[in-house]
């Protein structure tokens, strides 16, 4: 069973899974006062079956569930990059090995019930913050490649050139122009991808590379 709790129509979304459905409507509630958009489910599969978003947000997981562990969501969530999102894991008590093993896959926060609304607001907003840096990663990698296609057939090759440590003397023999030709091409090509020098181009790239 999936509801949705209507907060800013621009807020971030988080994704609350829970089977208990007292526990559930009050999270919602809590949430939904904060300014957060809420869809709540009772199950793991609700959540995997929904259709995609490309909002902000996080889920709110309970590590207990009836049909899928909340450890077993988290596992199946890296095979799918559009439901992937930051995790908050909820648990009924202290339970280590699940919480050494939740983080270590990358949960955000691991927090027993009852929990003080405080500090679970404070650990969805940092997931939430987490998301949205790793959207402007993703954004920005997006942007970068799209330039680099944008470039001629030799100005890429130019760039792959640079990129391996190539010479501009090098370069120019196996292009056949001169060097200056070569240094004109990638003058264009740090224009074309707004960066000055060479560190600066080179970071553009292994951060595009990295979030790719």
């Amino acid at each position: 069973m999936s509801f949705v709790v209507r907060g800013d129509g621009n807020a971030a979304v988080v994704h609350l899974i829970d089977a208990d459905a007292a526990l559930r409507a009050a999270l919602a509630r809590l949430l939904s006062a904060a300014g957060y958009q809420v869809r709540a489910h009772a199950r793991g599969g609700d959540y995997l079956r929904r259709d995609a978003e490309d909002a902000p947000g996080c889920l709110l997981l309970d590590l207990h569930l009836p049909d899928i562990g909340g450890l077993e969501l988290q596992a199946r969530l890296t095979q799918d990059p559009t439901l992937q999102r930051p995790i908050v894991f909820l648990a009924g008590g202290a339970d280590v090995r699940a919480s050494v093993q939740a983080m270590r896959a990358g949960a955000c926060e691991f927090l027993t019930k009852p929990v003080e609304p405080q500090r679970l607001l404070a650990a969805v907003a940092e997931a939430v913050a987490r998301d949205g840096e790793a959207r402007e990663r993703r954004r920005r990698t997006r942007h970068t490649q799209r330039l680099v296609d944008s470039l001629g057939q030799r100005q890429r090759r130019v760039l792959d050139g640079i990129v391996a440590g190539r010479l501009y003397k090098q370069l120019a023999v196996e292009f056949g122009v001169s060097e200056r030709t070569i240094k004109l091409d990638r003058a264009h090509v740090m224009q074309r991808l707004g960066v000055r020098n060479l560190p600066a181009l080179m970071k553009v790239l292994i951060e595009a590379e990295r979030f790719a």
